[in-house]
């Protein structure tokens, strides 16, 4: 689901994006896709491309303490 825009009637079709996400079987695998394409636009695992965006950069966090501390 790609939303226009991020106010007004777009976050209301983000929320209901999201919430066929919380249905859906695949979710986990979808989101996963999107953070290994580097996907940033649209939902995608029930994330926003915002919400992406933060989980790589604490991915990327952990794996550079994990190699400090290897």
């Amino acid at each position: 689901f790609f939303p226009i825009g991020t106010t007004g009637q777009a976050l209301l079709q983000i929320s209901e994006a999201k919430n066929v996400c919380c249905e859906c079987t695949v979710k986990r695998e979808c989101l996963e896709f999107a953070i290994e394409t580097n996907q940033d636009c649209g939902i995608w695992g029930g994330l926003s491309e915002d919400e992406r965006r933060d989980v790589r950069r604490k991915m990327a966090a952990e794996r550079r303490a994990a190699r400090a501390t290897a």
